[in-house]
C-alpha cells in the first residue's frame, strides 16, 4: 500500500533542507504562484512509486521540471530521491524543497492518485531499476559471490597498520615536545604547525589522528581559556595514541573504538536489525572540505538509538535524506564498537510514515549517568543521545540556559551553540513554561536540542 498519502508537516520537509539558505529560498517556493502542472501518484492504482512532481516558473523561458520520489519506488534506497532541470548542485534544491511545501499542504494544490507526466517517467524507471539492482547485488552477496583475496586483504591491512604506527608514534614524540617546551609555543607558532602534522598523519594513512591534529591547530586562536583545553585535547590525542599502540591488550569492543577513531573502516557490521525506526533529528555540519549529515533514529521496538553519517564534498549535500519525525520499516547494521551508536541504513521495506510511537524519556540525573558509562567506555565519545522528559528550559541565576526537572532539584546546562540558535526560541515556546519531552546530545560542554514534542503523541518538532 501505497504510504504518500499521509503527508509531510511543513517542519519535516524543511528538516531537508542543506542549509539556511535554501531553507529560505524554498519557502518562498512553497505556495502556488510559480507552480503548474503539480501532483502525487499516491492512492493511483497504476503506479507505486510514492512521487511528487511540478512545473516551477523560473527566470527563463521554460519553467524547472521537478519531481521528488518520496520512497515508494526505490524501497531500500537512503531517502527521497530529487530531479530538478534548474542548475543548482544542492540536494535537495530550493524548487524540490518548495515543492514538498506545496505537496504539504494537501491536495488543494497537490492533487493525489495520479500518474507521472512523461518528462518525469524516465527518471522514476532508473530509480526503481537502481534499487531493484541492489537488492539483487545483495542477495548475491548474501548467498556467497565471490570473495577478495583475502590473503592480499591482510596483508594490505598489515602494511597500513604499521604505517599507523608509525604514524602514533611520531606524533607521540610531537606532544611531548609541546608539553617539554610550555603551551605558549602553541600560540607563537600558529596552524602552520599543526597542519603539517596532521599532513604527516594523513601519510600515515591515519585520517582520524589527522582530524584531531586539525582541531588542536584551532584552539589557540578560541579564546580564553584555551591552554586548558589545548592541555584536554592533547590528553585524549594521547590515550588514542596509546590505545592504538597497545590495541591487543584491549577488549574487543574497545579495541575495535579504538580502530574507529584512528580512522580506520568497520570491519564487519553487526547483523541487520529490522525495526521500526524513528527519525528523531537531522542535521549538517561542514569543515570547508566536508559536508557531514547526522541523523538520530530510534528503534520503536529495540528501543535502540543509533546513528546514522553521509558526507558530501564541499558545496554539495549528502545523499542521506530522511524525514524528521516519521518512522521508517527498515533494516540497520550496527558498526562495532563500545558504544555502538554508528550504524547504516539497510532496506527501507515501505515509505516513511507517522504513527505517533515516541521514545520514553529519563529524568535529567539517569541522562546524565548514561552519558557518564557511555563515556568510560569511549573516552572519545563527543555526544551521546539522551531523551529527557519532563524538563523545562530556563535560566539559571546567572542567565545561562538550561533544561530542569520539573521539581527544579536537577538541571542540564545547553551548550554555547543551543543557546545561540533559533532552535532554542522554537523549544521555548513549544513548552511555554510547562514540561516537554526533549530529545537531544549530551556532550562534555552540556546539552544540544535537536528535537521535542509536548506529550507522547504529539508531532516531533526539529530543533536544528
Amino acid at each position: 500500500m501505497n504510504q504518500l498519502g499521509v503527508r509531510w508537516t511543513t517542519d519535516q520537509v524543511l528538516a531537508l533542507a542543506p542549509d539556511a539558505a535554501s531553507r529560505k529560498a524554498g519557502s518562498k517556493l512553497g505556495g502556488p504562484g510559480p507552480w503548474s502542472g503539480t501532483g502525487s501518484s499516491a492512492g493511483s492504482e497504476n503506479s507505486d512509486e510514492g512521487a511528487v512532481w511540478g512545473l516551477c516558473k523560473g527566470s527563463g523561458s521554460k519553467p524547472y521540471q521537478t519531481i521528488v520520489d518520496i520512497g515508494g519506488s526505490a524501497a531500500g534506497s537512503n531517502g527521497p530521491g530529487y530531479k530538478c532541470s534548474c542548475p543548482s548542485r544542492k540536494f535537495p534544491c530550493k524548487h524540490a524543497l518548495g515543492l514538498l511545501l506545496l505537496w504539504a499542504g494537501g491536495d488543494a494544490q497537490v492533487p493525489a492518485g495520479q500518474s507521472p507526466p512523461e518528462w518525469a517517467e524516465p527518471w522514476l524507471a532508473g530509480r526503481q531499476k537502481r534499487a531493484e539492482s541492489q537488492q539483487t547485488d545483495a542477495s548475491a552477496a548474501g548467498s556467497g559471490g565471490a570473495a577478495a583475496d583475502p590473503d592480499a586483504a591482510r596483508r594490505r591491512a598489515e602494511r597500513r597498520a604499521q604505517r599507523i604506527t608509525a604514524g602514533a608514534t611520531e606524533l607521540e614524540q610531537r606532544l611531548a615536545d609541546l608539553l617539554r617546551g610550555g603551551l605558549a609555543q602553541a600560540e607563537q607558532s600558529g596552524y602552520g604547525l599543526w597542519e603539517e602534522t596532521a599532513a604527516r598523519m594523513v601519510d600515515a594513512q591515519a585520517p582520524g589522528l589527522a582530524a584531531r591534529v586539525r582541531e588542536l591547530g584551532a584552539i589557540p586562536a578560541s579564546g580564553p581559556g584555551w591552554p586548558v583545553r589545548l592541555l584536554e585535547a592533547c590528553a585524549l590525542l594521547h590515550l588514542l595514541d596509546q590505545g592504538w599502540l597497545r590495541r591487543d591488550a584491549l577488549p574487543d569492543d574497545l579495541a575495535a573504538t579504538v580502530r574507529s577513531r584512528v580512522g580506520l573502516p568497520a570491519s564487519d557490521r553487526e547483523p541487520p536489525v529490522r525495526d521500526r525506526w524513528l527519525v528523531l533529528a537531522q542535521y549538517d555540519t561542514a569543515d570547508g572540505h566536508l559536508t557531514t549529515r547526522r541523523a538520530w533514529l530510534h528503534g520503536t521496538q529495540s528501543a535502540r538509538t543509533v546513528l546514522l553519517l553521509s558526507y558530501g564534498a564541499a558545496g554539495r549535500a549528502p545523499a542521506l535524506a530522511l524525514p524528521t519525525g516519521r518512522t521508517l520499516d527498515a533494516s540497520v547494521s550496527a558498526y562495532p564498537g563500545a558504544g555502538a551508536l554508528r550504524a547504516e541504513l539497510g532496506e527501507q521495506f515501505a515509505p516513511a510514515e507517522s504513527d505517533g510511537i515516541r521514545p520514553k524519556g529519563v529524568d535529567v540525573t539517569t541522562g546524565l549517568a548514561a552519558y557518564g558509562t557511555a563515556l568510560a567506555a569511549d573516552p572519545w565519545l563527543e555526544s551521546w543521545p539522551v531523551t529527557l522528559a519532563e524538563v523545562i528550559p530556563t535560566r539559571d541565576p546567572d542567565g545561562h540556559w538550561q533544561l530542569a526537572d520539573g521539581e527544579g532539584k536537577s538541571a542540564l546546562p545547553l551548550t554555547a551553540h543551543a543557546a545561540a540558535s533559533p532552535g532554542l526560541w522554537r523549544l521555548v515556546a513549544v513548552s511555554g513554561g510547562a514540561p516537554v519531552t526533549v530529545f537531544g546530545e549530551c556532550g562534555p560542554t552540556g546539552f544540544r536540542p535537536l528535537a521535542t514534542w509536548a506529550e507522547e503523541a504529539a508531532e516531533v518538532i526539529s530543533l536544528c
